[in-house]
């Protein structure tokens, strides 16, 4: 049986990563890139831009829980509308969420960096066309920056 703890060392390990990566986010995968469930921890830093998204596969749900901090969930209608605001943190009383496929969502670390439990259906495929919304920033844009400073501004 092989065990793996998620402790301090790793949290401390994935937050350094995360600082030293140009996406300011780093994952510690607990799973082969084959299996049918992909388990992950991810460490995020507070100014990590995760753009909205979907999962249009309607195996790929998502679950998220998180371990360390606080963290945003927005989800948005077709038009880039927010349909929902909700803090994810032990403060704010919810912890994680179930999102199902076809839904565009997007997260944003609050008040510092933070790490989550993330779960979907492997085998891990980019996203495809039709799961990164018109309306908002792809990642490493110009504006990137800007739209990622309107998601945290979302929670103030």
């Amino acid at each position: 049986m092989s065990l793996r703890l998620f402790d301090q060392a790793l949290f401390a390990d994935l937050l350094r990563q995360a600082a030293l990566s140009p996406r300011r986010r780093a994952h510690h995968n607990l799973h082969a890139m084959d299996e049918p469930c992909h388990r992950l921890v991810v460490g995020m830093c507070e100014d990590s831009y995760v753009p909205p998204h979907r999962h249009l596969d309607p195996h790929k749900a998502e679950s998220l829980l998180v371990l360390q901090g606080r963290l945003g969930l927005l989800t948005f209608d077709e038009r880039g509308q927010v349909l929902l605001r909700r803090e994810l943190s032990q403060a704010a009383g919810c912890v994680g969420v179930d999102l199902a496929p076809g839904h565009y969502h997007a997260l944003v670390a609050l008040g510092g960096d933070c790490l989550f439990f993330e779960c979907k259906a492997g085998p891990f495929a980019p996203l495809g066309e039709g799961e990164r919304p018109a309306w908002a920033p792809l990642e490493g844009a110009a504006d990137a920056d800007r739209y990622r400073a309107w998601m945290r501004a979302q929670f103030d």
